[in-house]
C-alpha cells in the first residue's frame, strides 16, 4: 500500500468562487481568466492529478491573471476522470499509465494555436503542479514556443535527455515532498550545470510537503504561510521576468 503522497486534506477544501469561465477549444475544455485590460501575454496552468476542475488550480488561475496574463488551464486530461481524494493509491501507476505528463505535445500545441490567433498572445510561458510540473519540465525540453516555465514539484526522471532546457526554467521543490528526494534534486542541479544552456533556477522551501504551492489562503497553515506565499511570489517573480 503506497502512503498517500499528499500531505494535506485534499477533501476539507473551502469554497472557491471563480473568477474566469469555460470555454471549448477544438477537442479540448478549459478555463480562461483574463486580466481587466489588454495584453498580449499568456501563460498557460497545468494541472495536477486531481485535474482542470479543482479549486486550489483555479484559484493559481485567477492568481496569474490578476497579474496582468491571459491564462488557461486546459483539461490535459481530454474528458477522462481525474484522480480524486477517494481512489486508492494502489491503482495510482495504472492511473498513470493513462495520464502520461510527458505525453501533452497535441495538447499543448492546441492551447498555444488559441491564445496566439484567438487571443493575440505574443509571449506564452508556463507554469505546473506536480504530474503538471512533470508536463512543464518535458514541454521546456520539447516545445520552443514556450518562453519560459515554472515546474512545482514535478519532474522527468527517466530520461537522459531532460537537461537541454529551450528556454528559462524554474523548478521548485518542498524539502519535505517524499516523492522527490534531495537526492533527485541535487542530480538535476548537478546536470543542468553541466548541459544546460539557458537561464534556470532551483529553489527548495523549508518544511514543505508536497502539493504546497497552491493551497488556497484560507487553507494554509500558519507556519507553512511564508513559505506557501513565497513560491508563490517566486513563481510569479520568474514569470514576470520572461514572459
Amino acid at each position: 500500500q503506497m502512503a498517500d503522497p499528499f500531505l494535506y486534506n485534499t477533501g476539507e477544501r473551502s469554497h472557491y468562487g471563480c473568477l474566469g469561465h469555460e470555454v471549448q477549444i477544438e477537442y479540448l475544455k478549459a478555463y480562461v481568466c483574463r486580466p481587466s485590460f489588454f495584453t498580449d501575454k499568456a501563460v498557460i496552468v497545468v494541472h495536477d492529478v486531481f485535474g482542470w476542475r479543482f479549486p486550489d488550480i483555479r484559484y493559481i488561475v485567477d492568481l496569474m491573471a490578476s497579474h496582468g496574463y491571459i491564462t488557461i488551464c486546459p483539461d490535459f486530461f481530454k474528458g477522462t476522470e481525474p484522480w480524486t481524494s477517494t481512489d486508492h493509491w494502489v491503482d495510482f501507476p495504472d492511473w498513470m499509465k493513462n495520464h502520461d505528463p510527458t505525453k501533452v505535445d497535441k495538447e499543448a500545441d492546441v492551447v498555444l494555436k488559441y491564445l496566439k490567433e484567438q487571443c493575440g498572445a505574443k509571449k506564452i510561458g508556463i507554469v505546473g503542479f506536480s504530474w503538471g510540473g512533470m508536463a512543464v519540465h518535458h514541454l521546456m525540453l520539447k516545445n520552443p514556443q514556450l518562453t519560459a516555465g515554472v515546474s512545482l514539484y514535478g519532474i522527468v526522471r527517466d530520461s537522459e535527455e531532460r537537461y537541454s532546457l529551450l528556454n528559462p526554467t524554474f523548478f521548485i521543490f518542498g524539502e519535505k515532498d517524499h516523492t522527490i528526494s534531495l537526492d533527485q534534486i541535487f542530480l538535476l542541479e548537478d546536470k543542468l550545470k553541466q548541459y544546460c544552456k539557458v537561464p534556470y533556477k532551483i529553489k527548495v522551501y523549508p518544511g514543505q510537503v508536497h502539493g504546497f504551492a497552491q493551497l488556497k489562503p484560507e487553507d494554509m497553515k500558519p507556519e507553512d504561510k511564508p513559505y506557501i506565499e513565497e513560491a508563490r511570489r517566486d513563481m510569479i517573480d520568474w514569470i514576470k521576468m520572461f514572459v
